[in-house]
């Protein structure tokens, strides 16, 4: 089957009760068993069924099992949040002593989670600037725990080269995880290049429309102890675990996800290439457009789709924040992917805790605005842009 075919008919593997077409929300924490003997055997690992719903719930299975059949992966686990499938993803590689080789160009709350938080439990960040391949090959040590990047940094869009950064990290037996949220699993093959281990905010577009918080760890089982570490440690002892109620609503969203995304990103493009004629923009950030410098690579990597996310850059920060304040159409609200198309000002809002040195060092600009394109018909967005930007 087709990827979008298999999105809404992947079959769960027991049927239902009462024969319904989607999996209905299993909202129960236990699970009876026959005997005793049952119930050693599903706790214990030698049968596969639910035991307790912190651990795993067939509406929350069911919802894995789809993601798993449309990427191929080995092992998908599902999370309560896109942070929380991140360090969990980071938790089952690192321990005391060892290293993160990973970029200063990261989402905010991923670069405090591994420059903050994990640097406590002492393991060391190595920030170097993953698109010069000798400064990551000489950063991996035999301390390093694996190589992590946004497959598109979020907001400075630059991509990677993921194949020649997995040659390296392969050839000192370090795995390459990466962040893919910003180009769908459905839209590109990440494994194909070298990827070990996705994660994904699910949050953004799989929930169809800023509906529920979740996060999914898929791994194609290239390195076996990470699923292992995940599955018999993590998910137990921090209780992360997606709730069927978020299950239910993004599996129902993973089924219109690839006629929501292809939407979605042919409206950026559209948005992209008219914005950067329009006077009183500075920049356009979008590597769905050609003259992108990192536009061949993503096209390469990611297909002939480039996302929804792009980025504008104005005169100046009280520009922005009048912009901003001008908008009728477009919601002034953080988060990606949404249906509704959303604007924010990272520098101050993200990133607003961060001092001005570090955003330097980020490539955080006070003059940017992040545009989430959403499915709304593009003329409309782009009166309401040029609106805002006539009373700045």
């Amino acid at each position: 089957m087709k990827k979008q075919t298999a999105a809404i008919h992947t079959k769960y593997d027991r049927a239902d009760a009462y024969g319904a077409l989607a999996v209905p929300i299993y909202n129960n924490v236990s699970f009876e068993f026959a005997d005793a003997q049952q119930m050693s055997d599903v706790f214990c690992n030698r049968v596969k069924a639910p035991d307790y719903a912190r651990i795993a719930n067939p509406t929350v299975t069911n919802f894995e099992q789809r993601v798993r059949a449309l990427t191929g992966a080995s092992h998908v686990t599902a999370f309560c949040s896109g942070m929380a499938a991140i360090s969990n993803a980071l938790l089952a590689v690192v321990e005391q002593g060892k290293n993160i080789v990973t970029s200063r160009h990261l989402f905010g709350n991923t670069l405090a989670l591994i420059s903050g938080t994990l640097l406590r439990l002492g393991v060391k960040p190595r920030l170097r600037d993953l698109t010069d391949l000798e400064a990551v090959e000489k950063a991996i040590d035999e301390q390093t725990a694996c190589v992590f990047l946004e497959i598109v940094t979020n907001p400075q869009l630059e991509v990677a080269d993921l194949q020649a950064l997995a040659a390296i990290a392969h050839s000192k037996g370090v795995p390459l995880i990466v962040d893919s949220t910003v180009i769908p699993f459905t839209e590109t093959s990440l494994h194909e290049l070298g990827v070990d281990v996705e994660v994904v905010s699910s949050t953004k577009y799989l929930s169809g429309g800023g509906t529920s918080l979740g996060g999914l760890v898929i791994d194609y089982g290239t390195f076996p102890a990470i699923n292992q570490r995940i599955k018999y440690d993590l998910l137990i002892n921090l209780g992360a675990y997606m709730s069927p109620q978020t299950a239910y609503m993004q599996t129902l969203g993973l089924e219109t996800l690839d006629v929501r995304y292809q939407r979605q990103a042919s409206n950026a493009l559209a948005l992209a290439e008219v914005l950067r004629e329009i006077k009183g923009i500075e920049r356009v950030n979008y590597i769905g457009l050609p003259e992108n410098p990192f536009h061949e690579l993503a096209v390469r990597q990611f297909g002939p789709t480039a996302g929804a996310m792009l980025t504008i850059d104005l005169a100046s920060r009280d520009d922005c924040f009048r912009f901003l304040n001008n908008l009728k159409l477009i919601h002034r609200a953080t988060n990606l992917f949404d249906s509704r198309t959303l604007a924010i000002h990272p520098a101050s809002t993200i990133f607003g805790l961060f001092p001005e040195r570090q955003l330097v060092q980020m490539d955080v600009r006070q003059t940017t605005i992040r545009l989430s394109v959403g499915l709304e018909a593009v003329d409309d967005l782009l009166a309401d842009i040029e609106n805002a930007l006539k009373n700045i």
